[in-house]
């Protein structure tokens, strides 16, 4: 794997981008050939939090996971172990996904020990809908839809952009600030 480490507000240390590529080394075991994507980790400090986020795209998905903590490399820690999770549980849907298919090579490595897979004792949440909301969504601007969804108190707020008449998301940010999800064109 290829790293681009950067730090934000903070300088990042030899040893710091030594541990991140050693604790993230370790998720290339559950791949059958080399990763070659580029792996982009920004560390920060935010509010005394010792913040790190990494985003590794991958064909046809990107994994990301973002801890933080009051020692950076807890943090480190933390966030290797998500990811670690996020592959394992990706890979159980891949894998089940091409067994009923057919019984399609899998994509990610089993990892057998006397020939029982030992991610099958692992709990494999399934994703269950709760609540189902409709409203309808009134045109509005981006400064109105932050101003709706401060009044309604969450942190996320579904709209249609009137300028562009998509639907877009915008939500507050760790930081404190704001942020706009629009769709690919």
């Amino acid at each position: 794997m290829k790293y681009n480490i950067r730090g934000e507000r903070m300088e990042v240390t030899e040893a710091l981008r030594e541990y991140v590529e050693k604790k993230l080394n370790r998720l290339e075991k559950y791949f059958d050939t080399p990763l070659e994507p580029e792996v982009h980790v920004t560390m920060s400090v935010i509010k005394d939090l010792q913040t790190v986020e990494v985003t590794i795209p991958l064909t046809g998905v990107v994994l990301r996971a973002e801890e933080r903590n009051e020692d950076m490399y807890a943090s480190i820690d933390l966030v290797a172990d998500k990811l670690e999770r996020q592959i394992r549980k990706h890979k159980t849907r891949i894998n089940r996904k091409f067994r009923q298919e057919g019984g399609l090579r899998s994509l990610i490595k089993e990892n057998f020990e006397n020939g029982v897979s030992r991610y099958l004792e692992e709990d494999e949440d399934e994703f269950e809908v709760v609540r189902n909301k409709r409203f309808p969504l009134k045109p509005m601007d981006i400064e109105e839809a932050i101003l709706q969804m401060n009044m309604v108190g969450h942190n996320f707020f579904v709209f249609s952009n009137m300028e562009t008449a998509e639907i877009n998301v915008v939500y507050k940010r760790n930081d404190g600030k704001y942020g706009l999800i629009e769709p690919a064109k």
